[in-house]
């Protein structure tokens, strides 16, 4: 495999992850306005390019793999920043540093976006979870008279001479 097309791998990876970035913004404004099906929507469309993403990276590791067999290098330890490191051609270096540079920045805006929208949604489930505990009264609240200080004797349900 040639580096070229590795690099070509590493810049799909980069286009799903900012389409995945859109929606994780799309989704930040949807569960602001507590629109669940739009929501579910977004999820649909979010697990379809995850599916893409899934068979790209293994394709685009496959390839790692297959370059190194091909430079007879050992492929424990077959990563892109090993690739670098064996490649001579200054060219195709800086374009593969370039891909993964881009690549790595999309993964860490998605991941700050997606820890936001994690932020919200666990805000709005206090928020409805209060507004639960606030509607259903608790059994101390039940107790409108007074108060009986005294033990209350154990009984039986059935009251029974033998």
């Amino acid at each position: 495999m040639s580096v070229q097309s590795i690099i070509e791998k590493l810049d799909s990876l980069t286009n799903i992850h900012h389409q995945l970035l859109a929606l994780s913004e799309e989704k930040t404004k949807v569960v602001k306005n507590g629109n669940v099906q739009g929501l579910q929507a977004i999820l649909v469309k979010e697990r379809k390019l995850v599916q893409q993403l899934e068979q790209l990276e293994e394709s685009r590791q496959k390839e790692v793999v297959e370059w190194f067999s091909n430079q007879r290098v050992s492929i424990d330890d077959a990563t892109v920043t090993n690739m670098l490191n064996q490649l001579s051609d200054d060219n195709e270096k800086k374009k593969l540093e370039d891909s993964v540079i881009r690549l790595t920045e999309s993964v860490v805006k998605l991941k700050q976006q997606e820890q936001l929208n994690i932020a919200l949604i666990q805000q709005s489930m206090q928020f409805v979870q209060l507004s639960i505990d606030l509607m259903s009264p608790t059994l101390k609240n039940m107790n409108y008279g007074k108060t009986n200080d005294q033990p209350s004797l154990n009984r039986s349900v059935f009251d029974s001479k033998a």
